[in-house]
């Protein structure tokens, strides 16, 4: 019994260490490739299970690959992931980008209390709750309204520096970008 008393304080202590989070495997992890070089997001496997089961997925499957940054805010995010009309090599629509998902249904809210700081990765949304799919957006700075409404992911733990260089959005138009940048590449794993 002491044996696993000491065992369960030393992940806890583990646990507080890394910001909550346990270790995490080298699959709990999204490597994005840009134009600037790449992004690593730890995955929160623990608070998101089948938004980050989701995301692993399209990863895999190669459908994040060439999807444009369709809305990039200056001071507040930047967002991605639309795999249906978000696809720079295969017809970007402009007109559309931020409206479409992927081939899977929608999912349902997994809101969670970690925080919305800089470098959190949060799933995009209608104003249903339950209707995040394949988007996402990366925080530029903290956004306390988005938490407990939205769901949290991950966060960047490499290659913030490059986030930060993504081509900002007219703000008149919602952040809306023309001639966007885009996720060259998304991988499962660092």
């Amino acid at each position: 019994m002491k044996i696993l008393h000491f065992a369960l304080a030393g992940a806890l202590a583990l646990a507080s260490f890394t910001g909550g989070a346990l270790a995490q495997s080298k699959d709990d992890y999204l490597t994005i490739e840009l134009k600037d070089g790449p992004v690593v997001i730890e995955l929160r496997p623990d608070i998101a299970p089948k938004h980050v089961q989701r995301m692993k997925e399209l990863a895999a499957a190669g459908e994040y690959d060439n999807v444009a940054f369709h809305r990039v805010i200056q001071g507040f995010m930047a967002q991605t992931g639309d795999v249906q009309y978000g696809d720079i090599e295969e017809g970007f629509r402009p007109e559309l980008a931020g409206t479409g998902g992927s081939t899977k249904p929608d999912l349902p809210a997994e809101f969670s209390d970690v925080p919305f700081e800089r470098g959190t990765v949060g799933m995009a949304r209608s104003q249903d709750p339950n209707s995040a799919n394949s988007q996402f957006f990366i925080m530029f700075a903290p956004g306390d309204f988005l938490n407990g409404q939205y769901t949290v992911v991950g966060k960047v733990v490499e290659g913030m520096e490059n986030v930060d260089k993504i081509k900002r959005g007219d703000e008149a138009n919602n952040g809306a970008v023309s001639d966007p940048d885009r996720m060259i590449s998304v991988k499962v794993g660092k």
